[in-house]
């Protein structure tokens, strides 16, 4: 098969040239410097192809290619006529691929869907990590799951690795910037380079890696009916994270556009580090989902060890071509359009490995509770069911105390004021160690951190300096949850100072129902009580999400 790989000189480019010419195929390196065309072609053995696509676009045909393969990029940036590639590919009666990474971009290739069903061709966006190998992972992990609750995809680079002006385009140039990502069942706005979690790919390969904006968070919400979605990457240095950061806080301040002379300036001075950490890196997909009544989750790591972890973004590539006959013809995302096992068979030949592991994953008040947990009504159930993010939505009635005590109480810990109705928002973040909650009073916000307990059928809960571990009896369907021990500062609190917690949940008419009434020590008297009710918030996936027009 004759394949033309448009920036087939690249970081990535040249290493899909190179899979492409150990299967036997006659590839032709592609692009507008012909000294580097021609480098790669003589180092591969396969043919250069000097063209400049503004120019003269039909060039890139000039060798009646089977399959045309765009891993230039940046996909974000082509201009008025973003699809005039694969458009001249339906002409010459070519497929197409290409490795995008821009979500709009990517989706938005459906427009020539129509014409090339008619012509019988395929041109697949986003034949690369992401979507195409994580898309297939996903599949592959989501099989015979009743709930897709969570797809979480995380990509940790070696710092060794060489870095493309594409790629730093790409990502520097969401940094400062708010993206829609798809959590707890409705879009939700999450600034680029924020919510970092630590990603651990083996015992003695863990990274932090920090949200941003890729295919997969447009793509998979609908495609796999998850019901949260999110991508994390992250350097192994902690100076360039921190460097993105800064550069980040910069952008918030007075955006500036990453030109392609501003892009290479930042790949340079990244390159400055390259003598430093190693060229050892991953990929993980985890999806996390209901099987029955059991919460279960699947994980898929890969690590790239040798320097052999740029050429993963070309295995999906390499896998699909392998198989093209059998791809259906059409315009489209590269959505699961090649299995796991043939993802993996596209890798045997280079230093790489994988492994899959399922374990339970309870959350933290399904652990704390045990036996309990099945006496709650569902609707309780659903408030302490988060995997992610989930956000609940009510009205309640709060009354403050006068005391004193219970007066500078309320003022410490910033709770709401008095009020016979008001907007109630709870929004829990599960984390690595236990769970957020942010309470949002009519704007009146304030945070809870908890924690499992040593102590069965209990659970903490720190409030700034205060933490308290809870009691959890549940009686007739109704759960309370009682003070039992406190610290301040990690100093245990006598019985004398402990606050006092009368606080139920309980189903009411369809809806979860609560009642907290939270009382000063010393006889204070009550501090605070707000009672109400909360339902689920949620949308559709394809609803409150608009990708901007490539």
């Amino acid at each position: 098969m004759r394949v033309v790989v448009l920036g087939g000189y690249g970081v990535f480019g040249s290493r899909l040239a190179e899979l492409l010419v150990r299967d036997g195929h006659d590839v032709v390196i592609a692009g507008r410097s012909p000294g580097k065309a021609r480098a790669i072609a003589e180092k591969l053995c396969c043919k250069p192809l000097a063209l400049d696509l503004r120019a003269d676009p039909e060039a890139l045909f000039s060798g009646a290619p089977d399959v045309v393969v765009d891993a230039a990029g940046p996909f974000q940036s082509y201009g008025r006529d973003p699809y005039i590639i694969p458009r001249l590919c339906l002409d010459h009666d070519a497929d197409y691929l290409d490795l995008s990474d821009d979500a709009g971009f990517t989706k938005g290739i459906c427009v020539l869907d129509d014409r090339a069903r008619r012509n019988r061709r395929r041109l697949l966006s986003g034949v690369s990590s992401v979507p195409g190998i994580s898309s297939a992972v996903a599949a592959d992990l989501c099989a015979g799951l009743d709930e897709v609750l969570l797809i979480d995809t995380a990509i940790l680079p070696g710092n060794r690795a060489p870095r493309g002006t594409s790629v730093i385009s790409s990502v520097v140039g969401q940094l400062g910037t708010t993206s829609r990502v798809w959590r707890g069942g409705m879009w939700r706005d999450q600034s680029c380079w924020t919510d970092s979690r630590l990603v651990r790919l083996a015992p003695d390969l863990a990274r932090t890696a920090r949200f941003i904006e890729v295919p997969d968070v447009a793509l998979f919400p609908e495609f796999f009916g998850a019901r949260s979605v999110v991508f994390r990457a992250g350097m192994e240095l902690d100076v360039l994270n921190t460097a993105m950061r800064l550069v980040g806080a910069v952008r918030r301040r007075r955006m500036f556009a990453v030109t392609r002379r501003r892009a290479e300036f930042f790949r340079r001075l990244a390159n400055l580090f390259l003598p430093f950490g190693t060229d050892r890196g991953g990929m993980r997909v985890a999806v996390v989902g209901r099987s029955g009544r059991a919460m279960i989750r699947r994980e898929w790591r890969l690590i790239a060890e040798a320097g052999d972890g740029p050429y993963i973004p070309a295995v999906a590539a390499r896998a699909l071509i392998r198989r093209l006959d059998r791809v259906s013809p059409g315009a489209r995302p590269c959505l699961a359009e090649a299995t796991r096992t043939e993802i993996e068979a596209a890798m045997t030949d280079l230093a790489v490995s994988t492994e899959t592991e399922e374990s339970p994953y309870p959350t933290l008040f399904q652990s704390a509770l045990a036996e309990r947990w099945d006496h709650l009504p569902p609707e309780v159930q659903a408030l302490h069911s988060v995997q992610d993010v989930e956000s609940f939505s009510g009205t309640a009635k709060v009354t403050r105390g006068n005391s004193l005590i219970a007066r500078f109480a309320a003022w410490f810990f910033g709770f709401p004021p008095a009020a016979e109705a008001v907007p109630l928002t709870i929004t829990k973040t599960r984390t690595e160690t236990g769970e957020i909650w942010e309470r949002n009073f009519g704007g009146r916000v304030f945070r809870s951190y908890l924690t499992p307990a040593p102590v069965a059928h209990r659970y903490r809960e720190r409030f700034w300096l205060f933490n308290y571990e809870q009691d959890l009896p549940v009686e007739d369907g109704r759960m309370r949850l009682p003070v039992r021990r406190g610290w301040f500062l990690g100093v245990p609190l006598p019985g004398l100072l402990l606050a006092k917690s009368d606080s139920r949940e309980y189903a009411q008419e369809g809806a979860f129902h609560f009642d907290v009434a939270l009382g000063a020590p010393l006889g204070g008297g009550l501090i605070v009580r707000y009672r109400g009710r909360l339902r689920p918030d949620h949308c559709e996936p394809s609803l409150g999400r608009d990708l901007p027009e490539s």
